[in-house]
């Protein structure tokens, strides 16, 4: 959503050898924005998501474009969704033992060329197939990203400034997702979603510049007798199945993935070509922007002592949208729930990952968080491949409203977990 001291231990203190880093990085408690190197993360994540705004609806209505069919924008979106599934937990162990600046580095480099290269396809209306194995690199790609960025705040804020570290990045995303969606529709009605891809390959090649001008410190040099790669992702491993507050949620998150990306990144573009278009479709996902945008607003100076159950209660109104969508609502109605699904998800991440950041020790951080979205996302695939084929079946509306019911109920089960409901941001000892 996501290393060998005593696992439940994590002090928020800074060490003598903290103090070293501070001084090399530049790190400062309570204000990230004081730190150079975060000031270069913050840059390169900024024009990095604000390409990836766009990329959602000018990729779907490329395709539908260039197809006519829903299944093969669900081939595009699998094959782009499989090798990322398939390779996140390498991922996290080589955040672990490469610099994480580094790191962004390459996979941002790599994940703008092959956008670069959807981009020329889509525009030139060659073979969708061609695009199948570009879709498989960029998932490659933001397979060994996302572990990384899992991992990367806390080598650049401390103390309080890890919220607020947090709530700046994602209040950039949701300016971006505010934004990003709306432009791409016009942008699509008027010359093509290529060129809106083409501007998202252009951003995860600054994006990289950015990530180079990082200053991170270099690796610990390792010891012939140092664990391997694979003894150091099975003690990751270990620690995700040791904490149900953590593998609960991702269980959750399971069934919400493969509902919600099945229905609304491919029965939404294809409900929407034939009622509100690829421009209304994407005043539809800005709105959502816009409430993700407001929760982390709030959250800057917000800290709710047991964040956990109001965030997965919230939660239960991203299964709205769908619901709506299903019965054929109002666009304005649409654009209603999706803004009250964006306030719901981003009040989650935002606690999600402060809770995150202050229980799991930092040294397990990448591979714990790798094990976590594996379990979040592998369920991604089979929404995609199942979601056309159960519309043909039983109707889109009807698949519609299933998954809206089924993400809102299984948002309540974790909340069983006393564990879990009982999980305080600022303590030093996890559950």
């Amino acid at each position: 959503m996501p290393e060998p001291d005593p696992p439940g231990d994590r002090d928020d203190s800074p060490s003598p050898a903290d103090c070293k880093q501070t001084s090399r990085t530049g790190l400062a408690s309570g204000e990230p924005l004081r730190s150079p190197s975060f000031r270069w993360f913050f840059a390169g994540w900024s024009v990095t998501v604000a390409g990836g705004a766009m990329s959602p609806v000018a990729l779907a209505f490329g395709v539908l474009e260039l197809t006519g069919s829903a299944r093969w924008l669900s081939a595009v979106l699998t094959a782009s969704m499989v090798p990322m599934i398939g390779m996140m937990i390498v991922g996290g162990g080589i955040a672990d033992r490469y610099r994480r600046d580094t790191v962004l580095y390459v996979t941002s480099l790599g994940a703008g060329l092959s956008q670069g290269g959807v981009a020329v396809l889509l525009l030139t209306h060659q073979d969708p197939v061609l695009l199948l194995p570009l879709a498989a690199v960029n998932g490659i790609s933001q397979a060994l990203t996302t572990p990384t960025l899992r991992g990367i705040v806390p080598q650049l804020a401390s103390g309080s400034g890890i919220q607020q570290a947090n709530s700046l990045l994602a209040s950039v995303k949701n300016i971006a997702r505010l934004i990003g969606p709306g432009a791409a529709g016009l942008l699509t009605v008027s010359v093509g979603g290529g060129w809106a891809i083409a501007g998202d390959a252009a951003s995860f090649l600054l994006a990289a510049v950015c990530f180079g001008r990082m200053a991170l410190p270099d690796m610990p040099s390792r010891a012939a007798n140092d664990p391997t790669m694979r003894s150091e992702l099975r003690e990751g491993r270990r620690y995700f199945s040791s904490r149900p507050w953590i593998w609960s949620v991702s269980l959750v998150f399971a069934v919400f993935n493969a509902a919600n990306m099945g229905v609304w990144n491919i029965l939404g573009p294809v409900m929407a070509l034939d009622t509100i278009g690829a421009d209304g479709w994407g005043i539809v996902l800005s709105t959502r922007g816009a409430g993700a945008l407001l929760a982390t607003t709030v959250m800057v100076k917000l800290t709710v002592r047991r964040p956990m159950a109001p965030a997965l209660g919230l939660m239960t109104l991203g299964g709205l949208p769908l619901v709506l969508l299903g019965t054929g609502a109002h666009t304005f109605w649409l654009a209603a729930s999706a803004f009250a699904a964006g306030v719901a998800s981003e009040f989650f991440t935002v606690a999600w990952s402060t809770v995150w950041h202050h229980h799991v020790p930092e040294q397990l951080s990448t591979r714990v968080g790798a094990y976590d979205e594996f379990g979040s996302f592998a369920s991604i695939p089979v929404g995609q491949l199942s979601v056309p084929v159960l519309a043909a079946v039983f109707g889109t509306a009807a698949v519609a409203v299933t998954a809206g019911g089924l993400i809102a109920t299984a948002m309540l089960l974790p909340l069983l977990l006393p564990s879990l409901r009982r999980i305080e941001i600022g303590t030093s000892r996890a559950p």
